[in-house]
């Protein structure tokens, strides 16, 4: 797969074409023969060719040329090869695909200052590019979970810039990207990645002693309790709205407290408004909106981005969860599901199937047998997306891809591959957790519109305007189907808070 982002520029820019280059010249990079260099050099100088910057350890260097210079210079004996100096931009920032698909950028946020949307999670990085502009508090979490304004996890920042990333030129931009949103945060995971009902109920109120007009829970658990579905109906009273993930757990099993009629629970659609299939059906399901390959922000320099070339086509992929970054070079060895170390594999990339154990085993038994890299190929349908290393420190870059391109690859296994995970500051997640985030963000983001109108005239509206999707009318897996900002804002501008 092509990166699809970069949010960095890049370290060499094109340099600006020297004052005496003609409109004819070209820029070229001419790569010599070892200790040819000088020779090549004055044969273009002397055919009017002007070097533009030397590039030593790869012994060559950029050149502006005419064609007919360039023409000689590739009959010279001295060259290896020339290729065309191709241009390269920094890259700004980049719209994730939920963003449109919910309409957010169809409606503006500059009155969002009225509403507060209040995120229990893992916490947020405050120093963020793309988060560090917001108007933001926070409350961290007395039982040890650590200050709300750091992210051990990076669940809590990439709910955040699906929320409000900034419009600023880099990175990505959330539902509401104009820094006009309050968020209050509240942590409660710390790198464990879990945390007691008990301290979901006091995190909720604490939202509400901070004014939150939303409350966001990409969370959720197993069984109801009593204290818990009387502490998110008393908020609901109050005139908060509570929204919650429907859990990925790909069954008909109720999470809570998605599944408190209090709350809003949503599921989890892919780009092309098809139901995640880890996402819970059950009748409690009410929105859904999209939580597959959902780009957002993650702390700083965490987030991988991979790509994937093998030979000269590229292959779609995903960085495994806890993957170091790293560019690799070199063939493969077909290891199978990679349970004992990979011997065969050393100064190879190790090709694997999903499946038996865990990936960070697979990974550590490429390793371990000499493995410069590792590539696990699904064992089901579509690309290996969430697959993780947990805690597992590993060395070795690796990715997850599709069953297909698995079986594609083990015919090609004598291929040149490259293989890189780049650090960044943004990562693509799954999940119903990032699904949840776009419906708290157009709710926030419509109610700052009609701020007279109360949490229940909200909720209407979202679920009477919402694209029907699935099964006609309301059903399991979609709710009432995927959430529609600009719809659900003219439903209330036409009839109003109590609707039709």
């Amino acid at each position: 797969m092509n990166k699809s982002l970069s949010v960095f520029a890049a370290s060499i820019l094109a340099l600006a074409v020297t004052g005496n280059a003609t409109a004819e010249d070209k820029r070229y990079i001419v790569t010599f023969k070892q200790g040819k260099g000088e020779s090549v050099k004055s044969f273009m100088k002397k055919r009017g060719g002007r070097q533009a910057v030397e590039i030593r350890r790869q012994n060559a260097m950029a050149a502006h040329m005419s064609a007919t210079t360039l023409k000689e210079m590739r009959s010279n004996p001295d060259v290896a090869f020339i290729e065309e100096d191709v241009k390269r931009y920094p890259m700004s920032q980049e719209t994730p695909y939920g963003i449109t698909m919910v309409q957010a950028d169809q409606l503006g946020d500059t009155q969002a200052g009225n509403r507060t949307v209040c995120i229990i999670d893992s916490g947020y990085d405050l120093v963020h590019e793309d988060l560090s502009g917001n108007a933001v508090t926070g409350t961290s979490d007395p039982s040890g979970a650590g200050n709300w304004y750091e992210d051990q996890s990076g669940h809590g920042t990439h709910v955040a810039g699906t929320i409000a990333a900034m419009n600023n030129g880099t990175g990505v931009v959330g539902v509401m990207p104009s820094s006009n949103i309050n968020l209050h945060i509240v942590k409660v995971f710390d790198g464990d990645g879990w945390a007691y009902s008990s301290s979901l109920m006091a995190a909720a109120e604490v939202c509400a002693d901070n004014g939150a007009n939303v409350i966001n829970m990409s969370l959720g658990g197993e069984s109801a309790n009593f204290l818990e579905r009387r502490t998110f109906n008393n908020l609901n009273r109050q005139g908060i709205l509570s929204i919650a993930a429907a859990g990925n757990d790909g069954n008909t099993a109720h999470s809570y407290p998605a599944s408190y009629s209090s709350v809003v629970s949503v599921g989890a659609i892919d780009s092309d408004k098809a139901i995640w299939s880890s996402s819970q059906q059950t009748n409690q399901v009410e929105l859904s909106a999209p939580g597959v390959q959902v780009l957002s922000s993650v702390p700083t320099d965490t987030g991988r981005i991979s790509s994937l070339t093998v030979g000269s086509v590229d292959i779609e992929s995903a960085p495994i969860s806890g993957t170091p970054a790293g560019a690799i070079t070199g063939s493969m060895e077909d290891c199978g599901t990679a349970e004992s170390a990979c011997t065969s594999a050393a100064g190879k990339i190790c090709l694997i199937a999903r499946g038996n154990i865990s990936f960070a085993e697979k990974v550590l038994n490429c390793e371990s047998g000499g493995g410069i890299g590792a590539i696990i190929y699904n064992n089901e349908e579509g690309l290996l997306s969430s697959a993780t290393l947990s805690d597992t420190v590993t060395t070795i870059p690796s990715v997850g891809i599709s069953d297909t391109d698995g079986a594609t690859l083990l015919t090609q296994l004598s291929a040149s591959v490259d293989l890189e995970n780049e650090a960044t500051s943004y990562e693509y997640f799954n999940g119903t957790s990032m699904a949840t985030p776009h419906v708290a963000g157009v709710a926030a983001l419509i109610w700052s519109h009609f701020p007279n109108c109360s949490n229940t005239d909200i909720r209407n509206a979202l679920t009477a305007t919402a694209e029907d999707l699935g099964d006609a009318g309301r059903d399991n897996a979609y709710g009432y189907g995927l959430i529609q900002a600009k719809a659900a804002y003219d439903y209330l501008d036409t009839y109003g808070c109590s609707g039709s």
